[in-house]
Protein backbone atom coordinates (compact mmCIF):
# COMPACT_ATOMS: atom_id res chain seq x y z
CA UNK A 1 0.00 0.00 0.00
CA UNK A 2 1.39 3.07 -0.93
CA UNK A 3 1.22 6.20 1.68
CA UNK A 4 0.95 9.64 1.16
CA UNK A 5 2.69 12.50 3.36
CA UNK A 6 -0.16 14.83 4.10
CA UNK A 7 2.02 17.02 5.32
CA UNK A 8 4.15 17.47 2.66
CA UNK A 9 1.57 18.03 0.68
CA UNK A 10 0.06 20.44 2.64
CA UNK A 11 3.28 22.38 2.68
CA UNK A 12 3.77 21.57 -1.15
CA UNK A 13 0.29 23.61 -1.76
CA UNK A 14 1.33 26.27 0.57
CA UNK A 15 4.22 26.71 -1.28
CA UNK A 16 2.61 26.62 -4.51
CA UNK A 17 0.03 28.81 -3.68
CA UNK A 18 2.34 31.86 -2.55
CA UNK A 19 4.86 30.99 -5.24
CA UNK A 20 2.15 31.43 -7.48
CA UNK A 21 0.37 34.58 -6.06
CA UNK A 22 4.17 36.21 -6.36
CA UNK A 23 4.46 35.04 -10.12
CA UNK A 24 0.87 36.96 -10.47
CA UNK A 25 1.70 40.11 -8.96
CA UNK A 26 5.14 39.98 -10.61
CA UNK A 27 3.43 39.69 -13.77
CA UNK A 28 0.64 42.51 -13.14
CA UNK A 29 3.12 44.89 -11.88
CA UNK A 30 5.96 44.43 -14.62
CA UNK A 31 2.95 44.28 -17.47
CA UNK A 32 2.14 48.20 -15.93
CA UNK A 33 5.42 49.13 -15.87
CA UNK A 34 6.26 48.10 -19.89
CA UNK A 35 2.89 49.83 -20.76
CA UNK A 36 3.84 52.97 -19.57
CA UNK A 37 7.29 52.23 -21.00
CA UNK A 38 8.59 53.85 -24.17
CA UNK A 39 11.10 50.37 -24.14
CA UNK A 40 8.91 47.68 -23.14
CA UNK A 41 11.08 45.40 -23.94
CA UNK A 42 13.81 44.99 -21.27
CA UNK A 43 11.26 45.49 -18.26
CA UNK A 44 9.23 42.23 -19.58
CA UNK A 45 12.66 40.23 -20.05
CA UNK A 46 13.73 40.70 -16.94
CA UNK A 47 10.29 40.60 -15.28
CA UNK A 48 9.79 37.11 -16.54
CA UNK A 49 13.19 36.01 -15.75
CA UNK A 50 13.14 37.09 -12.24
CA UNK A 51 9.52 35.19 -12.33
CA UNK A 52 10.49 32.28 -13.85
CA UNK A 53 13.61 32.13 -11.51
CA UNK A 54 11.57 32.25 -8.89
CA UNK A 55 9.50 29.91 -9.34
CA UNK A 56 11.91 27.12 -10.60
CA UNK A 57 13.93 27.68 -7.18
CA UNK A 58 10.79 27.16 -5.21
CA UNK A 59 9.94 24.59 -6.72
CA UNK A 60 13.21 22.72 -6.93
CA UNK A 61 13.25 23.44 -2.92
CA UNK A 62 9.94 21.81 -2.37
CA UNK A 63 10.98 18.78 -5.14
CA UNK A 64 14.03 17.63 -2.55
CA UNK A 65 12.04 17.63 0.38
CA UNK A 66 9.62 14.54 -2.05
CA UNK A 67 7.42 14.43 -5.06
CA UNK A 68 4.25 14.55 -3.26
CA UNK A 69 5.31 18.04 -2.31
CA UNK A 70 5.98 18.82 -5.33
CA UNK A 71 2.61 17.28 -6.38
CA UNK A 72 1.11 19.59 -4.11
CA UNK A 73 3.22 22.60 -5.34
CA UNK A 74 1.81 22.37 -8.77
CA UNK A 75 -1.37 21.70 -7.63
CA UNK A 76 -1.42 24.98 -5.35
CA UNK A 77 0.45 26.85 -8.00
CA UNK A 78 -2.62 25.59 -10.68
CA UNK A 79 -5.38 26.57 -8.24
CA UNK A 80 -3.52 30.01 -7.83
CA UNK A 81 -3.74 30.79 -11.66
CA UNK A 82 -7.00 29.35 -11.93
CA UNK A 83 -8.31 32.55 -9.61
CA UNK A 84 -5.95 34.99 -11.11
CA UNK A 85 -7.34 34.40 -14.07
CA UNK A 86 -10.63 34.50 -12.97
CA UNK A 87 -10.16 37.93 -11.27
CA UNK A 88 -8.75 39.38 -13.97
CA UNK A 89 -11.50 37.99 -16.33
CA UNK A 90 -13.90 40.87 -17.22
CA UNK A 91 -17.34 39.99 -15.81
CA UNK A 92 -20.80 38.51 -17.78
CA UNK A 93 -22.57 42.34 -17.52
CA UNK A 94 -19.47 44.18 -18.05
CA UNK A 95 -18.69 46.23 -21.65
CA UNK A 96 -15.80 45.16 -23.25
CA UNK A 97 -14.57 47.60 -26.04
CA UNK A 98 -12.87 46.19 -29.31
CA UNK A 99 -9.49 47.07 -30.66
CA UNK A 100 -11.33 46.85 -34.45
Amino acid sequence: MITIDWGAVGLGIAAGAMAGAVFFVGLALGMRLALRSARPMPILLLSSGLRIGMLLGVGWLIAQRSPTALAGFALGFVATRVIAVAMARPSAGARVSRCN
